[in-house]
């Protein structure tokens, strides 16, 4: 059974919208403060997981910096060491069972439409890597971190929990879900995205800071977005956030039923 999990989202009212669906009720009244002035809300039942919602600021930096903290916190809180649990071996020493980075995003048409709840069998950093100016027999293209010899832009979630979450999803499309630092406005912009990165579901701005800090400590980690607008063009008008809020809400609930009870888990990859 997952007996602790950390939910990690850019705004408040996609903490709201997750805390609607959760099963467990809340533990207090007032949100626990951890350093840097990050706002945990927690929710507790006696027949369900220890649940923490953490608003953590938009952008990776925000996110990973939010994530690593309420991990620190919990790893001292708990005693532990800050090493048996980190290298992905040993679930018992991990601060968490579970991480999930959530909230609202543009869906991918047209296997990703508004309303769509988009679960990740990758959590991608989009653009962390280089351009290349291209020349006579080479056009202009990108390299990622990868190919550049230093550092990682894509972490997996694992199979067996991408599988459950999406099972318990009716309709939920499952891809990699892209971390970007500027939303896309253009639809050329969204067409080099989506050859970059074969099958993307989804754009939102957390989800590679979540797992870069989930990673450190050895905890599993997906990401699940309700989708409001179309990745393309820039247009308010036809931004879907209420729905997309309802959506997130309802998928939280179908997880507290289901996936977050279930008697056994996934390990995170080593």
């Amino acid at each position: 059974m997952i007996h602790r999990i950390l939910i990690v989202t850019a705004v408040a009212a996609e903490a709201d919208s997750v805390a609607a669906g959760l099963t467990t009720p809340p533990a207090g009244t007032e949100p626990l403060r951890l350093p840097g002035g990050f706002a945990l809300r927690r929710h507790s039942g006696v027949d369900g997981p220890l649940v923490d919602v953490l608003v953590g600021g938009v952008g990776p930096a925000a996110a990973a910096v939010a994530t690593a903290t309420a991990l620190a916190c919990a790893t001292a809180h708990d005693g532990h060491d800050g090493h048996d649990g980190h290298d992905g071996k040993d679930a018992q020493d991990r601060p968490y069972d579970l991480i999930v980075s959530a909230g609202i995003a543009g869906g991918f048409l047209p296997h990703a439409p508004i309303g769509t709840v988009v679960v990740s069998d990758r959590l991608v950093a989009a653009d962390l890597g280089a351009q290349t100016p291209g020349g006579p027999d080479a056009p202009a293209g990108y390299l990622s971190v990868e190919e550049l010899g230093f550092g990682r832009s894509a972490h997996p979630a694992p199979k067996p929990l991408v599988d459950r979450i999406a099972g318990a999803l009716p309709g939920a499309v499952v891809g990699p879900v892209l971390t970007v630092n500027t939303v896309t406005g253009t639809a050329a912009r969204a067409a080099e995205l989506a050859a970059r990165h074969p099958g993307a579901a989804a754009e939102a701005m957390e989800g590679f800071g979540v797992a870069e800090a989930a990673a450190a400590y050895g905890v599993p980690v997906v990401e699940v977005r309700a989708v409001s607008n179309a990745v393309g063009p820039r247009d308010r008008s036809a931004w879907r956030i209420g729905e997309a809020l309802a959506a997130l809400s309802d998928a939280f609930r179908r997880l507290s039923h289901t996936v977050f009870v279930e008697p056994e888990f996934p390990s995170c990859p080593s």
